[in-house]
């Protein structure tokens, strides 16, 4: 694998190691994790279900590594379109950003719906056409904020994941502590429970792959891309590993629980701890949606070619590509006016 030359604009570029590895973690700890203990609990009971995220890093950490190294090798914004590119020619390569933007705005959507569901009722908007009108303030206020600059969101999404990771570090620091003072909980492990529970954790463990899309950003790419994107699952899986051990220890009843980690953070920690939990739930929610928000326009920017969809699509101001962006705003607003959407939350 070579490198190409770097973009023309890489004198200007803001995202340094932190910013990326605070981008795939933001990417991969979203409300997820909140309710994924008592569904592992369902099919592998006691501590054991702390194992499934630890089989399921194991089986992601060469795809992070395949990503990491591909967004290292090549230092565009764009990723799965601009490794195809490079392996199968831009016409193949169209096909696939094309179908990696649609996601991407099918996925922001839904999550930018889901907090007008969700996050909106606790704010005042109660009626359905309330709910509506929060999704819509939701993604302008998004789209405005990325608008600002690229380097201005990554310090938001930087403050983001730290507020998200407080509460969820402080039930992983109980955890450590029942565990150092002896307490262990009873590890029956059975290969049928620990592979479902281990494709149960595929869902809360993935996001690592948002890190090289804006690559074309990146300080030292060569190593930061790479480290970042790695990192980002490992420290995920190992932070996951103590919340299950901790709503273990917390929750006799952890399977029937409904929201287990805002029930075991409050268990801990008394008086706000539910405030405290529900509040983490609601940065993790609004954090995945900024950040999904500030890189999908980026997918379809690197469509941006003189033999695609012109090179005007990829113009940037502060790091942002406005067209791209613009479009995206509207594909998204066009999309949260569909309850249809929601589904895809469930699903």
């Amino acid at each position: 694998m070579t490198l190409t030359s770097p973009p023309a604009g890489a004198a200007r570029r803001v995202l340094g190691f932190w910013s990326l590895l605070t981008l795939g973690i933001n990417g991969i700890v979203g409300v997820g994790i909140f309710f994924a203990p008592a569904e592992l609990a369902k099919v592998l009971p006691g501590a054991a279900s702390s194992l499934a995220f630890v089989v399921t890093a194991l089986l992601l950490l060469p795809v992070a590594w395949a990503y990491g190294r591909l967004g290292s090798a090549y230092p565009e914004d764009g990723g799965p379109f601009v490794w195809a590119r490079e392996a199968l020619g831009e016409r193949f390569a169209y096909g696939v950003g094309l179908v990696a933007y649609a996601s991407a705005v099918l996925s922001t959507s839904t999550v930018v719906s889901a907090l007008g569901e969700y996050l909106g009722p606790a704010l005042g908007f109660a009626t359905p056409g309330a709910r509506f009108l929060f999704r819509l303030l939701a993604t302008l206020l998004l789209a405005g904020i990325t608008l600002l600059g690229l380097r201005l969101s990554a310090w938001l999404w930087s403050l983001l994941t730290l507020l998200k990771l407080l509460p969820l570090g402080l039930l992983a620091f109980f955890a450590l502590r029942e565990l150092a003072s002896g307490t262990s909980p009873p590890l029956a492990l059975g290969g049928e429970g620990l592979a479902r529970a281990a494709l149960l954790a595929v869902f809360p463990l993935q996001g690592f792959e948002i890190v090289p899309v804006p690559a074309g950003e990146a300080r030292a790419g060569k190593r930061n891309v790479l480290l970042a994107t790695v990192l980002s699952l490992l420290l995920a899986a190992g932070l996951y590993v103590l919340l299950q051990l901790g709503c273990v220890l917390t929750l006799p009843r952890l399977a029937t629980s409904s929201a287990p980690i805002v029930e075991a953070g409050s268990a801990q920690v008394q008086g706000f701890g539910r405030s405290l939990f529900t509040g983490g739930a609601n940065v993790s929610a609004v954090g995945i949606a900024f950040g999904m928000f500030a890189m999908t326009p980026r997918y379809l920017s690197s469509l941006g070619t003189a033999s695609l969809l012109g090179t005007s699509l990829a113009r940037e101001r502060r790091g942002v590509p406005t067209r791209a962006l613009a479009i995206t705003t509207f594909a998204v607003i066009a999309l949260v006016s569909s309850s249809a959407v929601l589904r895809l939350m469930v699903l």
